[in-house]
């Protein structure tokens, strides 16, 4: 789930970086504020952006994957055996993945934000010649550690929201393999529409305690 991911997340976030920019230099030129693309970019990156990226990126490739993988166990009446021999296929199953999926998306979710402020510096001074000092200079007095941190704390709360649906899922199917794949499309829409929501009530009381 981490190391695995890293690739996805890496092109996602840098990708990210560098269009906000290409879309945000040329209108903050018309202000005389070309360089404020920089905590532009940062501030959105650590706020909000990073992770919900690591969380849609993570939910595509790991979430509908757990859900398929316990799903399988389900229908193949694995789960049914590990609760013959009384060993407890939640503990078993269900509460690695979620440890997992907590410990890695703040993780990720802090390389987002590197690499998404890399790929900002990218456009804004090697292409749209945006000041090299002027831009690191506002990056830096802008972006607090504040900002980091909210987007920190969304990211645990988002990886044990992605972490039990998926698993929920994926424990509760039934039927052939059919129910496994939709059981696996399921858990993505959920997941996804749920992260959304979930950034949203996050924003909004972190908004308050921090600011």
């Amino acid at each position: 789930m981490g190391v695995a991911s890293v690739p996805i997340i890496f092109l996602s976030s840098l990708a990210t970086g560098m269009i906000m920019s290409l879309q945000m230099v040329d209108i903050l030129r018309l202000f005389n504020a070309g360089t404020l693309a920089g905590p532009a970019v940062g501030l959105t990156m650590s706020r909000e952006l990073a992770p919900i990226i690591t969380a849609l990126m993570l939910i595509a490739k790991n979430g509908s994957a757990i859900t398929a993988e316990i799903g399988t166990m389900r229908i193949s009446e694995q789960i049914d055996a590990m609760e013959t021999m009384s060993v407890n296929p939640v503990h078993f199953l269900v509460v690695p993945r979620v440890w997992a999926a907590v410990v890695v998306f703040p993780v990720l979710t802090a390389m987002a934000n590197v690499i998404g402020v890399i790929g900002s510096y990218i456009v804004s001074v090697w292409i749209k010649g945006i000041d090299s000092a002027g831009f690191l200079y506002e990056l830096f007095r802008m972006v607090n550690p504040k900002d980091i941190y909210s987007g920190i704390i969304k990211a645990v709360v988002l990886g044990f929201l992605v972490g039990v649906i998926s698993c929920f899922f994926g424990y509760y199917v039934h039927g052939g393999s059919k129910a496994v794949g939709d059981a696996a499309t399921h858990s993505v829409v959920v997941a996804s529409v749920s992260v959304l929501l979930a950034d949203y009530v996050m924003t909004d009381i972190l908004l308050k305690v921090f600011i």
